[in-house]
């Protein structure tokens, strides 16, 4: 049965937000994000401090639809007042690998002893940092955050070896809490 629905997210004071052409700019000082919202027969809106979604007639996917973008919405507005972090950790038992951060790559050298370099790719606006045995990868928009930390791991999984007997990896170990 259809029926219409609505629901909104509140916005926090300092970030300023606008609906534009398919697009929601938040902003707050220097940082901005966007992100594209193509929900067919759903109307969005930036009023009286808020974020609307309205839908006349909708039915259960719809709700579900909408529900998930106001999700993305609110991670917008968490990213611009406070990054993301995800925390890795590089774990070895016999090979000392080494990782560095080189502009837009990370570099993983002597994996398993290995010669050839792996590297992994940083999305654009997320930092990557190498402390010790720990990576803190931050940034305001969760999936580039959330992507680059996958790609980190990815870059340092084994192929075609048992996981009990050769350990050696990056491994993520703390990620944000999602939003509701």
């Amino acid at each position: 049965m259809k029926k219409q629905y609505s629901t909104g997210i509140l916005i926090p004071e300092g970030i300023s937000c606008e609906f534009i052409d398919r697009t929601l700019v938040c902003k707050k000082g220097d940082t901005e994000l966007k992100r594209i919202f193509i929900i067919p027969g759903v109307k969005i809106s930036v009023e009286d401090g808020k974020v609307n979604f309205n839908c006349l007639r909708a039915n259960k996917k719809d709700i579900a639809l909408m529900n998930t973008n106001r999700a993305h919405a609110k991670n917008m507005l968490n990213g611009v007042e406070n990054n993301f972090v995800y925390e890795l950790e590089i774990c070895n038992v016999h090979f000392p690998m080494t990782v560095k951060v080189d502009k837009n790559k990370v570099i993983i050298s002597n994996f398993l002893g290995e010669k050839v370099n792996r590297t992994a790719k940083i999305a654009e606006n997320v930092n990557v940092e190498v402390k010790g045995n720990k990576i803190f990868v931050t940034g305001g928009d969760i999936e580039r955050t959330g992507q680059t930390a996958a790609n980190i791991e990815k870059a340092s999984k084994v192929a075609k070896k048992d996981r009990r007997v050769f350990q050696d990896g990056i491994f993520l170990i703390n990620k944000p809490r999602r939003a509701i």
